[in-house]
């Protein structure tokens, strides 16, 4: 875990970083909303579960979080989330219910503690006003990207992330080509299939997310991107499907990375 920061008013980052061989980091973030129903999305990786509790639990008390939103399944965003559940009894998850179904795979969670969402749906919560959308890229079928139209703030899990060489707060302290070359890499890794897919199809959910006009932008696996910036990640994005699909060079162990950061659930 690296020490957590802001990226907007009392929009707290729980930033880590995943290293891939080769390539350089992959940011690994999580957000705390502290003001009306205390609200946080995803709960970072399993190798960092202590750590992640720590610097959580320095921020609020457990028994103030209300809300926990799960993007998607993926190791990356549950690591700490059966913990949390445990020590904040008023919490309930807010998540698809694939996503759900998945995690249930490896941990159960009382169905009086969950709240489902699909694309399309909104919902208000405390002082945040939550509409759910399908991100341009994803790599499960449960994945939710979340706009807050209270701040602006667009949450986009794996979406518009970045592998770079070394990991910076804002978009703005980053070597822009870096930025996007890491950008093209990690939205085909996670998405092979936009090689295969209709252009003019693909660009839709772009187009509509774009529409939100977002003040900032927070992936789960990128910087804090702000509003002046923010339209150059959607032009970069449109063009992902024309780009031939990712592959990891042969001598690339994708696999012994993501092995070295999995430890059993808790």
């Amino acid at each position: 875990m690296k020490t957590p920061h802001t990226a907007g008013p009392d929009i707290h980052v729980l930033p880590s970083a995943l290293p891939i061989p080769g390539l350089g980091d992959q940011p690994v973030n999580a957000f705390l909303l502290r003001s009306g129903e205390p609200l946080l999305v995803d709960t970072g990786m399993p190798v960092d579960r202590e750590g992640f509790l720590e610097s959580l639990w320095s921020l609020i008390d457990p028994t103030d979080l209300r809300w926990v939103v799960v993007t998607h399944d993926d190791r990356d965003h549950t690591g700490a989330l059966a913990g949390i559940l445990r020590a904040a009894p008023n919490a309930k998850v807010l998540a698809n219910a694939i996503s759900v179904t998945r995690i249930s795979e490896e941990f159960n969670i009382p169905q009086d503690r969950v709240v489902t969402a699909n694309p399309g749906s909104r919902t208000r919560i405390g002082d945040h006003d939550l509409s759910f959308h399908r991100p341009p890229t994803f790599d499960s079928p449960g994945t939710l990207a979340v706009f807050n139209h209270s701040d602006g703030t667009l949450y986009t899990s794996d979406s518009f992330g970045t592998v770079v060489t070394e990991i910076a707060q804002d978009f703005a302290d980053l070597d822009e080509k870096e930025f996007f070359d890491g950008f093209d890499v990690l939205n085909r890794a996670i998405a092979p299939w936009t090689a295969l897919v209709d252009e003019a199809k693909f660009v839709r959910p772009v187009r509509q997310l774009a529409a939100l006009r977002p003040a900032r932008l927070l992936s789960a696996h990128g910087p804090t991107v702000r509003e002046d910036a923010v339209p150059r990640l959607f032009e970069a994005m449109a063009r992902i499907p024309s780009l031939p699909a990712w592959l990891p060079d042969a001598d690339l162990d994708l696999e012994a990375a993501l092995d070295a950061h999995e430890s059993p659930a808790g």
